[in-house]
C-alpha cells in the first residue's frame, strides 16, 4: 500500500526525542509499505540525509518552511481566535498546496501525519485514510504549566492556552481513523477529552534499538551523572534547574567528586543562569555518538517535573547498560518498577540518596541494568514496535 508521511521535522538524522520517533516510524512502515514523505525544512539538510531516507522514501519532497518560526503579527492575530496562537501561525499555504498536489498525483492509500502541525493537511486529502501521531499530547503539557503558574494574569493566560489547545487537539484529532499515542497512560488520558472511540487510540510507544553493541561489563567506576536532553526543550531545562538547585548540593555533601554531563543543543538557553558547582556541571554540546557517552557513565538522572509522552532518554540509557533515577513524571508510560528496571524518587532529599546508592553499591547497579535491558529488548525494541505498527495499519487497510 502506499502512504504518504507527512512530518513535521526533517526526520534524519534521529537526533533528538521527536526525530528518533519519526524516523523509526517511517522506517518501521517502508518494511511493508511504500513510502512517499512531504517534511518542512526545520534545518539547514544535507544530501546525503535525503539520500539515506531514500532507503525507506520512494518520494521525497521538503517544503522550504520552518514549521516554528512565526511572524509576530499572525501571533498576535491567534490571540484573538479560539485557535491556538502556533496553529494560527504555523499554518503554511505552501505545504497544503505541496500535499494537495502530490496526493492528486500519488494517490495514497493512507496519509500519516506527525503531531498538529501537519495534522491539519492530512485532512485536506479526500477520500483515503488518515493517520495522526499525536506524540505528546500538548495539551497536558499546557495544563501542567497552568497549575504550577502563580499569579492571577499569568495564570489565566496560561488557562486560556491550555484551554484553546485541548478543544483544538479534540476537534482536529476526532476526524481521523486512527490517532497513535506513546503509552497506554496517555491513551487514558486522551480519551478524556478527544471524541474518539478508544478503540481508534492506539498506543506506539518509542523505542531503542537493543541489538546496539553494548559493553561486556560496567565501566569502571566512577561518579559521573549524565542528563540526555537538550535543555532547549522547556521540561528538560526545568528538570536541570530542579536537579542543580535542589538535589545535587545534597549528592556533593555525599560524593564531593561527583560531576553531571548535560548533553544536548543549548544554543538557545542561557546556561550561566543555571548553578555550576565549582566546574562540576559540564555541558557537552550536541554529541554524536551519545550511546557511548551514556554507557560511560555511572547512572543517568531524569528529574522531570513536566512533559508528556514517554522518555526516549531513560530508554537510551537502559539499552546503553546506565541505570536510570527519575521521578514518578520521568517514569510515566513506560512499564517500569523501581528497584527492578531503574529508580523512582518522590523527593529532592530522596532522589539524592538513590543517586548516591547507585554510584556507591555495584551489586545494585547490575541488578538494575540487567533487568532495565531485558525489558527494552521484549518491549521497547524497535523491531518489536515495528511489528505493531505494521499489524495497526494493516488491521485499518483491510477494513475498508
Amino acid at each position: 500500500m502506499k502512504i504518504l508521511v507527512l512530518s513535521t521535522w526533517f526526520p534524519y538524522p534521529p537526533i533528538q526525542g521527536s526525530k528518533i520517533r519519526a524516523y523509526n516510524l517511517i522506517r518501521s512502515l517502508s518494511q511493508q509499505h511504500e513510502l512517499a514523505l512531504i517534511s518542512f525544512r526545520d534545518m539547514e539538510i544535507q544530501d546525503e540525509w535525503i539520500e539515506h531516507l531514500h532507503c525507506y522514501c520512494k518520494e521525497i519532497i521538503i517544503v522550504e518552511q520552518h514549521p516554528f518560526r512565526y511572524s509576530k503579527i499572525k501571533t498576535w492575530l491567534g490571540f484573538f481566535t479560539i485557535l491556538p496562537s502556533a496553529v494560527v501561525a504555523g499554518y503554511s499555504t505552501k505545504m497544503a498546496a505541496t500535499v494537495q498536489k502530490f496526493a492528486k498525483v500519488w494517490q495514497p492509500d493512507l496519509v500519516f501525519a506527525l503531531t498538529f502541525v501537519t495534522a491539519p493537511y492530512a485532512l485536506q486529502i479526500p477520500h483515503t485514510n488518515r493517520v495522526v501521531d499525536m506524540d505528546n499530547l500538548l495539551a497536558l503539557m499546557l495544563r501542567d504549566l497552568f497549575k504550577n503558574t502563580q499569579g492571577f494574569l499569568q495564570k489565566q493566560r496560561r488557562y486560556w492556552a491550555y484551554w484553546k489547545f485541548k478543544n483544538y487537539e479534540n476537534q482536529i484529532y476526532k476526524k481521523f481513523d486512527l490517532a497513535f499515542v506513546c503509552s497506554n497512560l496517555d491513551k487514558s488520558r486522551a480519551v478524556e477529552y478527544i471524541d474518539l472511540a478508544a478503540e481508534k487510540i492506539v498506543a506506539i510507544p518509542n523505542g531503542v534499538d537493543s541489538n546496539l553493541t553494548l559493553p561486556q561489563s560496567l565501566p569502571d567506576f566512577n561518579h559521573k551523572l549524565i542528563f540526555n536532553g537538550s535543555l532547549n526543550y522547556w521540561p528538560n531545562y526545568d528538570a536541570m534547574n530542579y536537579f542543580l538547585t535542589e538535589i545535587f548540593p545534597l549528592i556533593l555533601k555525599k560524593i564531593p567528586d561527583c560531576e553531571i554531563l548535560i548533553t544536548g543543543n543549548n544554543e538557545n538557553v542561557d546556561i550561566h543562569t543555571l548553578p555550576s558547582h565549582s566546574g562540576k556541571v559540564i555541558f557537552t554540546g550536541f554529541v554524536e555518538n551519545i550511546q557511548s557517552l551514556v554507557t560511560s557513565c555511572a547512572a543517568c538522572v531524569v528529574p522531570l517535573r513536566h512533559g508528556a509522552g514517554t522518555r526516549l532518554k531513560i530508554l537510551e540509557a537502559m539499552a546503553a547498560g546506565t541505570p536510570v533515577i527519575t521521578t514518578p513524571k520521568g517514569a510515566e508510560g513506560l512499564e517500569v518498577k523501581h528497584g527492578q528496571h531503574l529508580l523512582i524518587a518522590n523527593t529532592p532529599q530522596e532522589f539524592a540518596n538513590l543517586t548516591v546508592q547507585i554510584l556507591s553499591d555495584l551489586s545494585l547497579r547490575e541488578k538494575i541494568v540487567l533487568e532495565a535491558q531485558r525489558l527494552v529488548e521484549n518491549v521497547y525494541d524497535w523491531q518489536v514496535i515495528g511489528m505493531k505498527l505494521n499489524q495497526t495499519i494493516d488491521a485499518l487497510l483491510s477494513s475498508r
